[in-house]
């Protein structure tokens, strides 16, 4: 079979409106296959020029195959199995700056191009000191931008709509700072400034779609299907949100909304951010111990499984949502799709996976609940406190591996060393939760008796008990 290229695929070639910063499996299917659809329904008919964060990138291998790719989605969305391909036109080229860094800079010249978004890895935003103007490249990411947003300046230009989806809290804002603190570093004029403020939006973005990337182990059987050989095509969920927290113009500059995809253009993301940590990740922190204690080793095994799948029912309905500041219907649907997500037959989510770094997973995503649910009902949330007691189980280290920050595992070590005193231990930590969790009210003593039932009873007989309960 032929490799893939352009011969293969009828289409416009569009102006260039995005630069993207990275070309990696999540931005070529999120934002890329986001363009496609636009471009597909005739309204935004424009392309990304790709520019390459790293030296080694997959710039080469995009030109082989004239900057095409499949993206390939697969699972269940409304009910319904999708299984579908398209191949991705909308990147134009991709510019490597270690090697022709005039090719970037030239970009502040094109005028059709008002829109910048990233995905360098969530260490991309950050500084490097040492970065300076007339290096060709700058190492960081936002050195990077910060000269080509000098560029723009110099040549009198207007400035653009900056939408990064590195998954850090408040994004857009740390990358403004960043660039900010590059032009005072740099002694850049106070014009500059006041244009960098005045003429660019920064937009903070939550991006949530599961996206497998290559699929290796079906690949000649997928090119079989597609009839060409394609060595970066992305394998993705349909399901997809985009949360952009920005002036209401981004919705003219990406009409994504208007064609019915999952996009929010809002002042404040943070209910957002609040639903998809506490309600996507939330639960997958909240099942994993326990449901490896009781032998399951899949998230889909969780959902098919008759006493655990009731476990994530009732976490949604009675500790999850009613914790959340969003309207209850729709965070009522909100949790089905996520159902529906975490039963995809297509994906084989490792809960050994999942498990990794569970402290501060617990710290970031379940903890905030537990304590709001202790101040409003004056009691602790019994699945979420059992899935407390069950990782502080796991991390005695006998039963699995324990995978976690070598300070963490060494805490959990000493305190195991004394049985009769580790929940109190444990919880006492402020390293570990930020705070000392045995003046939560009740919480030492429900930790500590769930412990002493896993051990007993085990941890299936124990979540009967409780899906008893909760009807």
């Amino acid at each position: 079979m032929e490799q893939l290229s352009k011969k293969w695929s009828d289409f416009t070639y569009y102006p260039e409106k995005v630069i993207q910063f990275g070309e990696g499996n999540f931005l070529r299917a999120f934002v890329d296959w986001q363009l496609q659809q636009l471009n597909n329904h005739g309204e935004f008919l424009g392309s990304a020029v790709v520019v390459q964060p790293i030296a080694q990138g997959l710039g080469k291998m995009l030109a082989e195959q004239d900057n095409l790719y499949t993206v390939i989605l697969e699972g269940l969305l409304d009910g319904q199995t999708v299984a579908t391909s398209e191949i991705i036109t909308t990147v134009s080229r991709v510019i490597n700056p270690y090697e022709d860094y005039q090719s970037y800079l030239q970009l502040a010249e094109n005028d059709d191009l008002e829109i910048i978004v990233s995905n360098t890895t969530e260490a991309g935003i950050s500084y490097h000191a040492g970065d300076q103007l007339n290096d060709t490249p700058p190492v960081s990411y936002p050195a990077k931008l910060t000269a080509l947003l000098y560029r723009r300046f110099e040549l009198g230009k207007k400035g653009f709509t900056i939408i990064p989806c590195e998954l850090i809290d408040r994004n857009g804002e740390k990358l403004q700072q960043l660039v900010e603190r590059y032009a005072k570093e740099w002694n850049l004029s106070a014009d500059f400034i006041t244009w960098l403020e005045n003429e660019n939006t920064f937009c903070c973005s939550l991006v949530d779609r599961i996206v497998p990337g290559y699929p290796r182990d079906r690949a000649a059987e997928l090119n079989e299907k597609h009839g060409y050989v394609d060595n970066l095509m992305v394998k993705a969920e349909p399901f997809l949100l985009w949360v952009i927290e920005g002036p209401q113009s981004v919705k003219e500059l990406l009409p994504l909304e208007k064609i019915g995809l999952n996009v929010v253009v809002t002042d404040d993301m943070t209910p957002y951010r609040e639903r998809k940590v506490h309600l996507l990740n939330g639960p997958h922190t909240t099942m994993v111990e326990t449901a490896r204690l009781a032998g399951l080793e899949t998230v889909g095994e969780v959902m098919e499984d008759p006493d655990f799948s009731v476990l994530v029912d009732q976490l949604f309905t009675q500790e999850l949502i009613p914790m959340l500041s969003l309207p209850e219907a729709e965070l009522t649907a909100y949790a089905e799709q996520i159902k529906e997500r975490f039963k995809n037959p297509f994906v084989k989510h490792e809960l050994a996976s999942i498990a990794l770094n569970s402290i501060s997973k617990y710290r970031a995503r379940i903890l905030p609940i537990l304590l709001r649910f202790n101040e409003t009902n004056g009691t602790n949330p019994p699945y979420i406190t059992l899935a407390l007691a069950s990782t502080i189980l796991a991390y005695r280290g006998d039963e699995f591996e324990v995978h976690d920050d070598p300070e963490v595992k060494e805490i959990f070590a000493e305190a195991w060393k004394n049985p009769s005193t580790v929940v109190e231990t444990i919880l006492a930590s402020s390293q570990l939760w930020g705070q000392d969790l045995t003046q939560v009210k009740g919480l030492t003593s429900d930790v500590q008796q769930f412990i002493d039932q896993l051990q007993t009873k085990g941890a299936r007989e124990i979540v009967k008990d409780l899906n008893k309960g909760a009807h």
